[in-house]
């Protein structure tokens, strides 16, 4: 089976002064992609429809990254005075990107902001940030320790327990903001102990989907985090054409 074509977003920095504009990615998604098994291929922001879809013609699989926070002004929300936005041009960009995944059912892993944005553009909602909106929820991101990690209730017959099975588990956590009201088209199949959402899947049956509110592709992650690219990769060579047509013959 030839290797699946993963796409990925990319961040984006504006230019200031004499600095350039770039877009960047850390190396972490990338490599994921590539030890799970799949050819990775970078989307960059600022592709008009038109070339976005035509590229997207060409992925089996997409993968939303990280970053800063979505603009909540863009739903009809407030600006909360905790709220780092995404660079307006990159979110502008994801935005579309996500409408069209969701729209071709495109198999899909979104990571953070990522799943936050799936969530967003299905229909659900944020909230904006823990401390005010959870009172009771343990410490999601400490400052001074970016490996950070809290434990994780997984709900039986789901893609994450495929991942982590039985015993204790603890993934990175660095967040401020979480799903609050979960899209229809999601099932949450992992939380945290706190009742913070840490995993979405696809309810529905014509589309693989995954989002994880940790971060499976630092330094800090652990073994078993790498899993969850195996098993995306995985779902994608499953959706695959060639793949359907072999299972339905």
């Amino acid at each position: 089976m030839t290797k699946p074509l993963i796409g990925i977003n990319a961040d984006l920095r504006a230019a200031n002064g004499r600095t350039p504009a770039f877009s960047f990615i850390t190396s972490g998604y990338y490599q994921s992609i590539q030890l799970a098994g799949g050819l990775p291929v970078i989307i960059p922001p600022g592709l008009d429809e038109d070339d976005l879809n035509t590229l997207l013609d060409k992925l089996d699989g997409v993968m939303l990254i990280g970053g800063a926070d979505l603009d909540p002004r863009n739903d009809g929300f407030m600006l909360h005075p905790s709220v780092k936005p995404l660079e307006p041009k990159r979110e502008s960009f994801d935005r579309l990107l996500a409408t069209q995944i969701v729209q071709r059912r495109i198999p899909v892993l979104g990571i953070g902001v990522g799943m936050q944005l799936l969530n967003v553009e299905c229909g659900g909602n944020l909230f904006l940030n823990i401390p005010d909106d959870i009172p009771t929820a343990i410490p999601h991101r400490d400052p001074q320790d970016f490996s950070h990690r809290h434990s994780l209730e997984i709900v039986p017959d789901s893609i994450i327990e495929k991942v982590y099975g039985d015993g204790e588990i603890r993934v990175n956590s660095r967040h401020h903001q979480a799903v609050d009201e979960v899209a229809p088209v999601f099932n949450v199949t992992a939380r945290c102990p706190d009742g913070v959402v840490e995993v979405i899947e696809s309810a529905a049956p014509d589309w693989f989907a995954i989002g994880t509110q940790f971060h499976p592709e630092t330094e800090a992650a652990s073994a078993l985090d790498m899993r969850i690219f195996e098993e995306f990769v995985e779902g994608v060579n499953l959706c695959k054409p060639s793949s359907i047509a072999r299972l339905v013959a």
